[in-house]
């Protein structure tokens, strides 16, 4: 997860990392570079989103749209989903995110450099669940929403996890889509939603 951050040095050398919170690698470190645009979903968050997916986590192909350091995919793997392809745009994390899933022996894991947009546009591959949280300075995620209804990339019952500072971006999801929860922390408005028929 990206998030905004004060401060204006986003390069400088280090590493950050966290801790997988459930599942088969419970506890195991995540580490990514210490960049300030690199803002991982917090631990409290992940650990409601995941205990809203668990009936449906196993087996489940899962779409990390905007991966940074992987936490999202990572933790739904860790819980037993059958794939994860992880978008991100920047070099250094995408090649930082390959390394970490290999470190984890992670089976049907795939790490694409591209931004999300460009992504949606051009795959045919279908998702039960999908990851959109976006940079919130960055106004995508309505129209990665739209994209994924448009491409029909999510089946009917498919769940949709959006975060983001500005409620009022649910007023412009897809009208087939039904929010089942939502909770606050801090900022970070979070919710699940599902893909309704059409």
């Amino acid at each position: 997860m990206k998030r905004p951050n004060p401060k204006s040095d986003i390069g400088h050398a280090g590493r950050q990392s966290l801790r997988v919170i459930g599942g088969q690698w419970r506890s195991r470190k995540i580490s990514f570079p210490d960049r300030a645009q690199l803002r991982p979903t917090p631990d409290r968050v992940r650990e409601t989103l995941f205990n809203w997916l668990s009936p449906i986590i196993d087996g489940a192909r899962c779409l990390d749209l905007f991966a940074g350091s992987g936490a999202l995919g990572i933790e739904a793997l860790s819980r037993g989903a059958g794939s994860a392809v992880f978008i991100e745009t920047d070099h250094e994390a995408a090649d930082n995110l390959r390394q970490q899933l290999h470190l984890l022996k992670a089976q049907d894991a795939q790490v694409v450099q591209s931004n999300a947009l460009e992504f949606l546009q051009h795959t045919n591959e279908h998702f039960d669940i999908a990851f959109v949280d976006p940079p919130y300075e960055s106004q995508l995620l309505v129209p990665v929403c739209q994209l994924l209804e448009q491409r029909g990339l999510l089946p009917v019952n498919a769940r949709i996890y959006l975060e983001t500072a500005n409620p009022d971006n649910l007023k412009q999801l897809p009208a087939n889509w039904q929010v089942l929860r939502d909770k606050r922390a801090g900022q970070v408005h979070y919710y699940l939603a599902v893909r309704l028929a059409n």
